[in-house]
């Protein structure tokens, strides 16, 4: 993994974690919102870096270096952090080892739930495809898998493929869709997503509410995956400034 740092030093901090498939690049406009405001530290997840040949481990692996570099430039404590979808998988289990101090927590349509065992392959091969398609681009299976995507989305994909290819996207979900959140510690956790993917999320929600009655859940129409983020990036950074600063 690697950590960017960026912003403000001194200021509060608030790391950033991104999906599946994309880099840290997908948080820039909202950085350039928050950067006066915030010590920001720009996550790269292994197997989607940007100029570096990684693999993708495990999520468990992957918040086990995060709570790393937590403890050894943070003294253990962060203000704020903030994980789309895989990134919010991560941060919840950095949640769940409770090994750091987090005092605001922002998981994005995080999938926190195992999938059924047969459907755990299908899945991960056919997202695979989806990663793999966007980058080579061709017309006919772009129509056919990216029905549920976005250009903007699709072009983040594009840039890391080249570094961590359809193994990472495979090893991701394996590790995403097979494990399930067990418990949380956090004096403030928010979970957020969009009408337009509340099928999958909403059970997710459900599901971290019995862990966390004292859940702050945000639903935003008309939104898909990731699409606040990439569409309305100074809402999220009024949010995020709202949560987190005092």
């Amino acid at each position: 993994m690697r950590f960017e740092l960026l912003g403000k030093e001194g200021a509060p901090s608030l790391m950033l974690i991104p999906g599946l498939g994309v880099s840290y690049e997908i948080f820039l406009p909202l950085v350039e919102l928050l950067k006066d405001k915030f010590q920001i530290i720009a996550v790269q997840v292994d197997g989607f870096t940007l100029g570096e040949q990684t693999c993708f481990t495990s999520v468990d692996d992957q918040a086990a270096q995060t709570i790393a570099f937590i403890r050894n430039r943070f003294d253990g404590h962060l203000d704020g952090a903030y994980g789309l979808s895989l990134g919010g998988k991560i941060l919840s289990r950095i949640l769940e080892r409770d090994e750091v101090t987090i005092d605001h927590a922002i998981l994005d349509a995080a999938p926190l739930l195992p999938l059924p065992k047969w459907l755990v392959g299908p899945l991960r091969y056919y997202q695979s495809y989806n990663v793999w398609t966007c980058y080579h681009w061709t017309g006919f299976w772009r129509w056919v898998f990216h029905s549920h995507y976005f250009d903007v989305l699709l072009d983040e994909c594009r840039k890391t493929f080249p570094y961590g290819g359809r193994r990472a996207v495979l090893d991701g979900y394996k590790s995403v869709y097979t494990n399930k959140l067990e418990s949380i510690h956090g004096a403030d956790i928010h979970f957020w997503y969009g009408t337009k993917e509340a099928f999958v999320a909403k059970p997710q929600m459900e599901h971290l509410q019995k862990l966390c009655p004292e859940l702050h859940v945000a639903v935003f129409p008309g939104s898909n995956h990731g699409q606040l983020l990439v569409d309305h990036p100074d809402e999220v950074a009024q949010r995020i400034e709202k949560i987190v600063l005092p």
